[in-house]
């Protein structure tokens, strides 16, 4: 409507001026990994006290996803905020997902024609995943061939190891419902917590030395070389999953050698297991965890050494 006859017309206001275009996110903000791992943690446990209260079966898919996913999640993130933020964000979860997925179909695939029950399984075990998990992170990298160095195999490697984890935890989740103990629920919570306790220590910390050995040697025209380098960190990393994997067996040995009475030996030799006592459980548990510390330890050492290098600079 126009203004009044005789009145001077006032004048419009201009309008607002528009915001300026926000800049891209240069990527996840520092820390967020530990604060994505404490309400994970809480979101988690929310989901246990409600799935045991309402006896909801509809709830389990969350429980399992959410209980193998969270810490191999967040520990790929604090991998990427730590060294990887110049790889990007797509190239990281290429490496988590299709990775993780191609490393689990492989291991499973070549395990089930070529592994049988021998005294040289675990060892067979490490060998074939370190190697599936290894292909996996040079397929994902083919079509990348400027992404090299230390740093980045550190970073790549640990996703693809953390991808494996997790895929691989919420197959044990699963299974973890159909034991025969009459509580299925209760095991699942039980094999969640333990997974994710030991599972910065396995996949994504092995994958990580390994990818580190590959990503050094890696050629300037992207492809890939099978030098001593690489082939001996392959070596030591298939041997300490192999360790970690048989500490339990190896703790049964080292009670039944040290502490096994005459008939115990004799049980043992006819192929049936004796009731441990009380001592020779101590015993056992001491010997697995401390087996297991130690091997932590050492893949620890490893990956300190590599990344504290990468960090001066002193590989390409």
């Amino acid at each position: 409507m126009s203004d009044a006859p005789g009145r001077p017309s006032r004048p419009r206001p201009a309008p607002a001026p528009e915001p300026p275009p926000r800049a891209p996110s240069a990527g996840p903000r520092a820390g967020l990994w530990w604060r994505c791992l404490l309400g994970g943690v809480v979101l988690w446990v929310l989901a246990v006290v409600v799935t045991y209260t309402t006896q909801n079966s509809n709830l389990l898919p969350t429980l399992i996803l959410l209980g193998s996913f969270l810490v191999p999640c967040c520990f790929t993130l604090w991998a990427y905020e730590k060294h990887g933020r110049v790889l990007g964000v797509d190239l990281l979860l290429g490496c988590f997902v299709v990775g993780g997925i191609l490393g689990v179909l492989g291991a499973s695939v070549l395990e089930y024609y070529l592994l049988h029950p021998s005294l040289t399984l675990f060892l067979g075990v490490g060998l074939i995943e370190e190697a599936v998990k290894a292909l996996a992170l040079m397929f994902v990298l083919r079509r990348y061939p400027d992404v090299r160095g230390s740093r980045a195999g550190l970073v790549l490697g640990a996703a693809v190891g953390f991808g494996f984890a997790a895929f691989e935890s919420s197959g044990y989740a699963f299974n973890a419902l159909f034991t025969l103990h009459g509580r299925p629920l209760r095991d699942l919570v039980e094999t969640e917590i333990l997974r994710g306790v030991l599972a910065p220590f396995g996949h994504g910390l092995w994958t990580a030395v390994l990818g580190a050995a590959l990503l050094s040697d890696r050629g300037g025209d992207g492809r890939f070389r099978l030098t001593g380098r690489v082939l001996g960190t392959y070596v030591g990393v298939a041997v300490l999953h192999a360790l970690w994997d048989s500490v339990n067996g190896i703790a049964v040995w080292l009670v039944y050698a040290l502490t096994a009475d005459a008939r115990q030996r004799a049980l043992f030799d006819s192929g049936y297991m004796p009731r441990p006592t009380p001592e020779q459980r101590h015993l056992y548990t001491l010997f697995s965890d401390g087996g297991l510390i130690v091997v932590a330890l050492l893949g620890v050492v490893w990956l300190t050494a590599l990344t504290r290098r990468a960090g001066r600079g002193n590989t390409p």
